[in-house]
């Protein structure tokens, strides 16, 4: 005997709001995707006051995702024209005045209502670390000139810093290992995961007046004047770090011109690491004005010099070995130069600024091995400068130097550092890291604006637009269908 009408329509009924139901729960059990939010930007701005020159960083990054890791892109990336702002003791007011034009093109990339809200730094390295050092007030006038420029500016400006030399390399690993997704990653299964400590990267970093070392050593740091600690995403980190005041890539140069001229005081000095057939006339007093130079100028020699390049590498190298104390670690394992203490390389080193803009113009970034970077800078420093002139045209500013600064960072490499064959390739010359190009400023930002948490980030759930309104709409239909189907069974198959 079959159903009634009456039982088909309650038992559709029934059917539907079962079906109904069953499908609002799989929609209420589906993973997350998104969250409907408006994405606002957020900017902030850092001026990198090195040395030689300023540049200044604007970045951004959506303001929903302020803590996570990776989400922070590089806008604008604009060179001050003009020197550092180091340079600028006789007239201070320039120095704030020079920091204009790269402050108006990253205003621009700002919307308006953003001004307010867009935090600025400047920080100043080991060029005014240097003047510090010689004349503190210079370098004062010249703090307050950029602060009164800066601080009258529409956005957020936060002050003018000096940064000591470890900050700069600490701020520099930051800068890598966020750009990488080394600190913390977030996996396929929907978690924040701590990537193996084995993928961390060290930092190399060379300005105009000084160098640095970070990265997380195998074992314990044994002089904490050399140790950095941060708690990052939840995980502690102890990293050694060294900054060599002087060795930067200007200040070596000078160094090595002067331990030229003591060697053999004369007129004409002739320059081993200039190529041959190079010649310029230098003031002598300028070279003996810096702090990194500890002696005084013979007393028979002219105010201005004749330099002739040779082209000798070997003696080139010989005479950049006279800038480091090398004897001072020798029979340590953990020392590198002049003394200071340094733990056995480990990992994956990025070698950037200086190390990177040598190695690239010298065609040497691309993983050779060091036997053959030392046969191709050796093989440069032999041409002939009017060869090497008319192959690179409007390169002549920095042309006469790359010879000395590739032995030079040879040498600091490989006999300093102690990069050997075996370790080389550990070795990579970068500009960039996930986008961003590498130094101390966006780890900088970073640290001050809290935008690394010290804990884990938070798992947060939320649906999509779309699933959420098809999960309402079936919750509806299932109430609908089951108020339906007891109206059904209570008046209609009762009559």
């Amino acid at each position: 005997m079959g159903l009634s009408r009456k039982e088909q329509v309650f038992l559709a009924i029934l059917g539907a709001s079962g079906v109904s139901g069953l499908t609002a729960l799989i929609l209420l059990l589906v993973e997350a995707t998104s969250v409907l939010l408006p994405t606002d930007i957020k900017f902030g701005i850092v001026f990198d006051a090195g040395s030689s020159h300023t540049s200044l960083f604007l970045y951004q990054w959506p303001a929903d995702k302020e803590n996570g890791t990776g989400v922070v892109s590089q806008a604008l990336a604009c060179q001050v024209e003009g020197p550092g702002i180091s340079s600028y003791t006789s007239d201070p007011a320039q120095a704030g005045e020079s920091l204009r034009g790269c402050l108006e093109e990253a205003l621009v990339l700002i919307p308006e209502a953003q001004h307010r809200k867009t935090p600025m730094f400047l920080g100043a390295t080991a060029g005014m670390r240097l003047l510090r050092q010689k004349n503190s007030s210079q370098a004062r006038d010249i703090f307050a000139a950029v602060t009164q420029v800066l601080g009258r500016s529409p956005v957020d400006f936060w002050g003018a810093d000096l940064l000591a030399g470890q900050d700069e390399g600490a701020f520099g690993w930051i800068t890598v290992n966020y750009g990488l997704g080394t600190l913390v990653k977030y996996s396929f299964t929907g978690e924040w995961i701590q990537p193996p400590e084995e993928t961390l990267v060290g930092a190399l970093d060379m300005g105009g007046a000084s160098t640095q070392i970070t990265f997380v050593p195998g074992g314990p740091i044994l002089d904490k004047s050399t140790q950095a600690d941060f708690r990052l995403y939840g995980s502690n980190y102890s990293v050694y770090t060294h900054s060599y005041l002087c060795f930067g890539r200007d200040q070596m140069l000078s160094r090595l011109l002067v331990g030229l001229v003591q060697s053999r005081p004369a007129a004409l000095i002739r320059h081993p690491c200039y190529l041959s057939g190079y010649q310029t006339t230098l003031a002598l007093a300028p070279l003996y004005e810096s702090p990194c130079v500890h002696t005084t100028p013979p007393p028979s020699l002219p105010q201005n010099l004749t330099v002739e390049g040779t082209g000798n590498p070997g003696a080139c190298v010989s005479a950049i070995r006279e800038l480091f104390n090398f004897s001072s670690c020798q029979g340590r394992e953990d020392c590198a130069f002049d003394g200071i203490y340094q733990p056995p390389l480990q990992g994956k080193f990025y070698a950037f600024s200086n190390f990177y803009y040598t190695f690239h113009f010298l065609n040497l970034t691309s993983g050779q091995p060091l036997s053959t970077v030392n046969a191709t800078i050796w093989e440069f420093c032999q041409r002939p400068w009017k060869l090497v002139e008319a192959s690179y045209p409007g390169q002549d500013r920095w042309l006469r130097d790359y010879c000395a600064s590739g032995l030079y960072i040879l040498t600091l490499l490989h006999e300093g550092y102690r990069f050997s064959e075996e370790t080389w390739p550990s070795l990579e010359f970068r500009k960039q890291a996930g986008g961003v190009d590498i130094g101390w400023t966006l780890g900088y930002m970073l640290n001050l604006t809290g935008m690394i948490p010290a804990d884990a980030p938070a798992q947060l759930w939320a649906v999509s637009y779309g699933v959420w309104v098809a999960k309402v709409v079936f919750m509806v239909l299932t109430l609908v269908a089951v108020v339906g189907a007891a109206l059904v069974q209570l008046f209609w198959l009762q009559d």
